[in-house]
C-alpha cells in the first residue's frame, strides 16, 4: 500500500461518492413537478448551467481543500509535508482534463434522467405544482451531485500516483494554498485523528520493563507481544537449576548444547571397574 493512503481525507472524500444517486434522484423528482413551460433544451441548459459551472470552475482555478469536513477545515499551517504533497497532486494538469470530462459525463446523465421524469409523478404530486420550483430543485440537486462527484474523482486520480511520483513531489508552498484553493468553514488545527503505527514502539518498552523481573511475571506481562520467542525461553528457564537467588529473566542460566556437555567433565560417569565389582559374586 502508498504510504499517503493512510490520509483519511482522502477516504473520506472518496467514499462521497455513494452519495450521488440520491442528488440525482432529487433532480428525477425536481423534474417531475409540474408542468413544463419551458423547451426541453432550454431547461437542461439551465439546470446544467447552475450544476455543472460552479463547481466545474472551481476544480479548474481553485480546487477544492480536501482537509475539511462540513463547515470545519485544517489550517494550512497545520498541515504535514506529505498532506501539502497531495495539494500539489491536486494541482495537476490532468485533474482539469478530468474535471471537464466528468462534467459532460453528468451533462449526459442529466439528460437520461429528464426523460424518465414522469415515473417520479406520484413522489412530486407531494409538492407544490410550481415547474419552476421543480427546476430550481433540480438543479441544486445537480449542484450537489457534481460536488459529490467531482472530488472523488480527483481523488482517486491522486491516490492512482505511484509511490516514486508521490516521494519526488514538492510540498506546495505555504503562502499559496489559501489563495489557490477553496477553503470553506472553521479553520481549526486538527479534526481527523492521523493514521499512526506504533507497534515497533510499544514493544520495544515492553521489552525493556521485563528486565528484571521473575521469570514467571516476564513472560506473563510479554505473553501477548512475543508469544512465539516465549516458548523456547520458558523451556529453558523450568529446567534450568535452582540455587538461592531469584530466577529473573536476566540472570537464568540456559542449558548446555549437546557438544558442550559432551566436553564437560563427568562429575557422575560411574567406573567401570567399580561397577563390575559389584556385579560379581562375592567369593
Amino acid at each position: 500500500m502508498r504510504s499517503f493512503w493512510s490520509d483519511p481525507y482522502l477516504w473520506i472524500h472518496l467514499t462521497g461518492l455513494a452519495a450521488s444517486p440520491l442528488f440525482l434522484e432529487g433532480c428525477l423528482v425536481g423534474l417531475a413537478v409540474g408542468d413544463p413551460f419551458l423547451p426541453v433544451w432550454l431547461e437542461l441548459l439551465l439546470i446544467a448551467a447552475v450544476g455543472s459551472a460552479p463547481i466545474l470552475w472551481m476544480q479548474w482555478q481553485r480546487p477544492f481543500y480536501i482537509f475539511s469536513l462540513v463547515a470545519v477545515s485544517v489550517k494550512p499551517d497545520a498541515l504535514t509535508d506529505d498532506q501539502r504533497r497531495l495539494l500539489t497532486l491536486f494541482k495537476l494538469p490532468r485533474n482539469r482534463v478530468l474535471a471537464v470530462l466528468v462534467s459532460v459525463a453528468l451533462i449526459v446523465v442529466l439528460r437520461q434522467v429528464y426523460e424518465v421524469a414522469p415515473i417520479a409523478a406520484s413522489v412530486a404530486s407531494l409538492l407544490p405544482a410550481s415547474h419552476f420550483m421543480g427546476l430550481l430543485l433540480a438543479a441544486v440537486a445537480f449542484l450537489a451531485c457534481n460536488l459529490f462527484v467531482q472530488v472523488p474523482v480527483s481523488v482517486a486520480s491522486v491516490m492512482l500516483s505511484n509511490q516514486s511520483a508521490f516521494a519526488a513531489t514538492l510540498p506546495y508552498p505555504l503562502e499559496k494554498i489559501r489563495r489557490n484553493f477553496t477553503l470553506v468553514g472553521l479553520q481549526l488545527n486538527q479534526i481527523v485523528p492521523p493514521v499512526r503505527s506504533n507497534t515497533k514502539p510499544m514493544l520495544a518498552r515492553a521489552d525493556r520493563a521485563n528486565v528484571g523481573q521473575p521469570v514467571s511475571e516476564a513472560i506473563a506481562t510479554t505473553q501477548s507481544t512475543h508469544p512465539t520467542e516465549l516458548l523456547t525461553d520458558d523451556l529453558w528457564a523450568k529446567s534450568a537449576p535452582t540455587s538461592g537467588a531469584p530466577l529473573t529473566a536476566r540472570n537464568v542460566e540456559k542449558p548446555l548444547s549437546e557438544d558442550a556437555a559432551a566436553k564437560r567433565p563427568s562429575m557422575e560417569r560411574p567406573d567401570p571397574e567399580s561397577s563390575s565389582k559389584r556385579e560379581s559374586p562375592e567369593t
